[in-house]
């Protein structure tokens, strides 16, 4: 359960949040994009803190001048701000925490690991940098023109999300995540306020502090971070006496999206010595899988502003058809989706319904649907089940709908008719399946 409250620091009020009541203390040190109570409503957020909360107590803040915290003339200094740290540790009772530091809460997280090692157990730090701005011998970052170019764009977007597009590619497609994000952005700051702030991040400055950390160290960083490049996290590595580094695959910035359970994992041992392995929750479901035949050339004949147009189009005739028809969508994979549904009927018309609706647009769409148990982790799925699905829509064609035995021998007495297609060794999955061509 999350619970929020005030810190006072000097003159100011600094919002803070804590989560779980684990033996071990955690202090987050959040980006300025934060807002304590807001934040932990996305879904994938709110697993992950979950996550956290099973071996340790989560404790964080907004820090001054946005979300919930006091507003603030000009940019706060990273003195001001450690000011903060110590104000909220004393708030909730800790004399030492496990620090954590992502994105621009990294560099204030770093000097006051240096300056207070007293007070931190652990430094962590996760797709952070040193300086932000390109230097002679720091060369692989933004130069100041850029960088600015970068920020004007930022605000003229601001509200509506834009962030999404550096900090989780993997989500840029999702509009309920994009809703999300563009209030975030207002709650966390207006666009004068976050214009001072990324102003003041320009001009930080710490690589002159990581010789002097020597509370134990872990570095993590995603190798194809799209938001921050992963040779901050690889000089930090190099110039924190004794760090522990981790590069993890993936391009997302928000540790909350991809292989979350191996960075956490992560978190989890180098905090207390030991990672315990989450079980994946398992249910028994249809999934779907449809795809759009011949995307390519057909992309390549009307233009790339009328394809966009046309998947568009797409997208929301499949997400209709799946509300109608109780699915949920798991992902979206570009030309198609990934969805599930606990009735295989209703799998089997949302597919037939989807094909009708997709060759009004002149497109014809494949679909495969197999039923059985799969692995939910992190808002996707895993397991045989869902392997074998792909491989059932592999094997269609233009505008049909392909379901394996198990489909078909749980709708007996439903009407639906089914035209034997004949039995198939389907790539990477053991045995002969017989699929059935949905009439």
């Amino acid at each position: 359960m999350l619970t929020s409250s005030y810190a006072k620091s000097g003159d100011l009020h600094i919002a803070y949040a804590t989560a779980g009541e684990g033996p071990i203390d955690m202090v987050w040190v959040t980006p300025t994009v934060s807002h304590v109570e807001y934040l932990w409503t996305e879904p994938s957020l709110e697993a992950a803190l979950e996550q956290l909360t099973s071996f340790c107590r989560v404790v964080m803040f907004d820090r001054r001048g946005s979300g919930m915290s006091d507003p603030i003339l000009g940019a706060p200094t990273l003195e001001e701000q450690m000011d903060d740290v110590h104000a909220v540790m004393d708030a909730v009772g800790s004399e030492q925490a496990a620090l954590v530091g992502s994105i621009e809460g990294g560099p204030m997280a770093m000097l006051f690991a240096a300056s207070h090692p007293d007070r931190v157990s652990h430094l962590i730090l996760y797709g952070t940098f040193a300086r932000s701005t390109w230097a002679p011998d720091y060369d692989w970052t933004w130069k100041e023109e850029e960088r600015q170019s970068r920020t004007e764009q930022l605000l003229e977007y601001w509200g509506k999300g834009y962030m999404v597009a550096g900090v989780a590619p993997s989500k840029g497609w999702d509009p309920a995540f994009l809703e999300w994000a563009g209030r975030l952005e207002r709650l966390a700051a207006s666009p004068s306020s976050v214009e001072r702030i990324f102003t003041m991040m320009g001009e930080i400055d710490v690589r002159h502090v990581l010789p002097s950390i020597r509370v134990p160290t872990l570095v993590m960083h995603r190798r194809d971070d799209t938001f921050i490049d992963v040779r901050h996290s690889r000089y930090l590595s190099e110039k924190i006496p004794g760090a522990r580094y981790v590069e993890l695959d993936g391009r997302d910035n928000l540790f909350s999206l991809g292989d979350t359970d191996g960075l956490l994992g992560e978190v989890e041992e180098f905090i207390t010595g030991a990672r315990h392995e989450r079980e994946p929750d398992r249910m028994l479901a249809t999934v779907l899988f449809t795809d759009i035949c011949d995307s390519t050339a057909r992309a390549a004949q009307i233009g790339d502003t009328d394809w966009r147009r046309l998947l568009e189009q797409h997208d929301a005739l499949v997400r209709r058809s799946l509300e109608r028809h109780r699915g949920e969508e798991v992902k979206h994979t570009g030309d198609g989706f990934l969805a599930t549904f606990d009735g295989p009927a209703r799998a089997i018309r949302a597919a037939g319904s989807i094909a009708d609706g997709v060759r009004s647009l002149g497109l014809e769409v494949r679909a495969g649907l197999h039923t059985g148990e799969l692995e939910v982790r992190d808002h996707d799925l895993g397991g045989l089940a869902v392997h074998i699905g792909a491989r059932v829509m592999d094997r269609a064609g233009p505008g049909e709908v392909l379901v394996s035995s198990t489909v078909k021998d749980l709708v007996v007495g439903s009407g639906i008719d089914f035209s034997d297609r004949g039995v198939h060794e389907l790539k990477g999955v053991p045995g002969q399946w017989r699929l059935y061509q949905v009439a």
